[in-house]
């Protein structure tokens, strides 16, 4: 199933994404819908990486000793 949003964006953006769309012969929608998805991943793990370094328990490894362990 899917659902219909509406967005405001810039008209350079806009700009952007039809002349991609037209590179590519995929609609607007197709590259906003991968747009979306990447930056959610990418928002999952920034907020991993985030609750990580609040955790006081997690241990913090120098960049010498990680060098050492991966024998770099």
């Amino acid at each position: 199933m899917s659902i219909a949003i509406s967005v405001r964006i810039s008209d350079s953006l806009a700009s952007k994404l039809s002349s991609i769309a037209q590179e590519t012969e995929r609609p607007k929608s197709f590259h906003i819908q991968k747009a979306l998805e990447a930056y959610l991943g990418e928002l999952a793990d920034l907020q991993i990486a985030i609750d990580r370094f609040r955790d006081t328990s997690d241990p913090v490894i120098s960049l010498n000793d990680m060098r050492k362990e991966l024998e770099l």
